[in-house]
């Protein structure tokens, strides 16, 4: 007799022995592939169709956690049959880690897959983001810190920068890395690579080189790409993105930089390391708004100690260049300031890869910034079309595009209904000290209507730090007030990006701050502050000995 996937909410699931009982449950009356998810409140199921949802509501309640409202997957969006003269199970416009990940699990699970590229081969996080950037920055920390280090009795001799040899080094290992982790897996699955623009001109057929190709499924994971502000006369002098400042051949002897999120923070500290005099402006009143006070207080403070300046509050007027230097003009309560440069970066933010793609004629609905909209299951307002990474403008982390890659994969060519689940996505700024962040801030944990309990432990709190003679930054936890369940982790901290993971487990698992006080955390490590932070929640850290809990 045929079964009926269900999907039913639970409310009560704290972790993940609430998952193991009401799975346990609901076996029991003949369920099968159940699978609870207690950040999510429910459950997924296969139930035979003889056997009736109440009976199954009511085992759940039995268990003492509360059944609730159901739907039987049946009626969701389904993903039409692959007719006959379809040229594709699945066709993936972009070649980035959410592409390659749909890409090789669509192979595995025995899908006809084409992936189109219009450009160079392993999108952004390779050739010019997460790679490229983050060797340069370990090359900066390194010259700073033989320029001016925390310890005396130690010296040490600093040359001038060869700018174009880092540069050099730099892409000798952007191209091993797309080689062995992108290009070569194109044989290795055996998926099909077309080169081209793809634009798509009807609900299931895209255009190619002059080849029309029709796919019973499509992935748009065309990422984004610098978005450049409207202010007068910018369009008019020679700016910089994050991605033409890592082509410089030539340092600059001051940079001024346009936004101070991540990516003007993390370019920003890079060349001011290397020896550049560094100007961050921003609109805003205070740096990483979307954070919790303490951490932004916490960079602002690093920024000042480090010699970087901060402009905060400006109204960006006016750019102009003159005898070849940028000259910026900001309004700052009022009063007119004007910022000179030799270079200037842009890094305000990124805007998604959608403008060839003629989105229309498929009836793919976009937002207000230009996002292609999805839900839950990754599907866009086209059933046969789906979206991940940047050009939804979620969480844009390579990882996380991964993980929606694989979800599209799984449900258009595994058959499955996956949906996708960004709690717990932990996020990495990887300044000196660096930033890392996972679940809900504060503010965000009262907005849900949590009532909250907080710690907040200074870095000169952790015996890592002080060993280090760096004691700029912070660790602050934001729990559940009755049950103290971790709801969100917060650092700036060295190796904060490390200690980062450890905490993802404890929010993804629901651990509580009992659990974080009983671990055992490894002496003279960074990672000692998240125990030590949980145990601020009852005690004094200062009046505690060594490793005492």
């Amino acid at each position: 007799m045929s079964n009926q996937q269900i999907r039913l909410n639970i409310k009560g699931m704290t972790c993940t022995g609430c998952e193991n009982s009401v799975e346990s449950a609901i076996q029991q009356m003949g369920a099968k592939d159940v699978k609870a998810d207690f950040y999510q409140n429910e459950v997924l199921f296969d139930l035979p169709r003889h056997v009736d949802i109440e009976s199954v509501r009511q085992a759940v309640n039995e268990t003492h956690y509360r059944a609730g409202d159901y739907e039987t997957l049946e009626s969701t969006k389904p993903i039409p049959a692959k007719d006959n003269d379809e040229d594709y199970d699945l066709i993936i416009i972009g070649s980035g880690g959410g592409a390659f990940s749909a890409a090789i699990k669509a192979t595995e699970n025995g899908g006809n897959v084409a992936m189109i590229e219009r450009g160079t081969v392993g999108g952004t996080c390779v050739n010019i983001g997460c790679v490229p950037s983050k060797t340069m920055l370990r090359a900066g920390e390194i010259n700073q810190l033989a320029k001016k280090n925390p310890f005396v009795g130690l010296s040490a001799t600093v040359n001038e920068v060869n700018l174009s040899k880092l540069v050099e080094q730099k892409d000798e290992l952007v191209g091993e890395l797309r080689k062995q982790k992108y290009e070569d897996l194109i044989e290795e699955y055996g998926f099909e690579l077309i080169r081209g623009e793809a634009r798509f001109v009807d609900e299931k057929t895209v255009e190619v080189n002059g080849t029309k190709l029709t796919g019973r499924s499509f992935l748009i994971a065309t990422g984004a790409s610098p978005s450049v502000p409207n202010i007068p006369g910018l369009k008019d002098v020679g700016y910089l993105t994050s991605t033409t400042l890592l082509e410089l051949k030539q340092l600059p002897k001051s940079l001024a930089v346009i936004g101070a999120g991540y990516i003007g923070l993390e370019l920003g500290q890079l060349f001011h390391n290397l020896g550049v005099e560094v100007t961050l402006m921003k609109r805003g009143e205070r740096l990483l708004k979307e954070y919790d006070p303490e951490i932004s207080d916490s960079i602002t403070k690093m920024l000042t100690e480090q010699g970087i300046k901060l402009i905060a509050s400006a109204t960006f007027e006016q750019v102009e260049e003159n005898d070849g230097r940028k000259v910026i003009t900001v309004t700052i309560e009022g009063e007119k300031k004007v910022v000179e440069a030799e270079q200037l970066l842009v890094a305000t933010g990124r805007k998604p890869n959608i403008d060839s793609l003629n989105l229309s004629v498929a009836n793919v609905d976009v937002g207000s910034r230009g996002e292609i909209l999805i839900d839950d299951y990754l599907q866009t307002s086209n059933k046969r079309i789906h979206a991940a990474g940047d050009v939804t403008l979620g969480p844009q982390f390579v990882y996380v595009a991964a993980y929606q890659g694989g979800i599209v994969a799984d449900n258009t060519v595994g058959g499955l209904q996956r949906k996708s689940n960004l709690t717990g996505v932990p996020g990495v700024t990887f300044t000196n000290p660096a930033i890392a962040t996972v679940g809900l801030t504060e503010e965000q944990a009262k907005e849900k209507g949590y009532q909250v309990k907080t710690s907040v432990l200074p870095l000169d709190a952790v015996p890592r730090a002080l060993v280090n003679h760096e004691t700029t930054g912070v660790f602050k936890i934001v729990a559940e007030a009755d049950t103290l369940k971790v709801l969100g982790v917060h650092v700036v901290a060295e190796n904060a990006g490390d200690v980062i993971y450890a905490a993802t487990l404890v929010v993804k698992h629901g651990l509580t701050i009992e659990d974080l006080q009983e671990s055992f955390a490894p002496y003279l490590t960074m990672a000692e502050g998240l125990k030590l932070t949980a145990l601020t929640f009852d005690k004094d850290v200062s009046k505690l000995s060594c490793c005492a809990g």
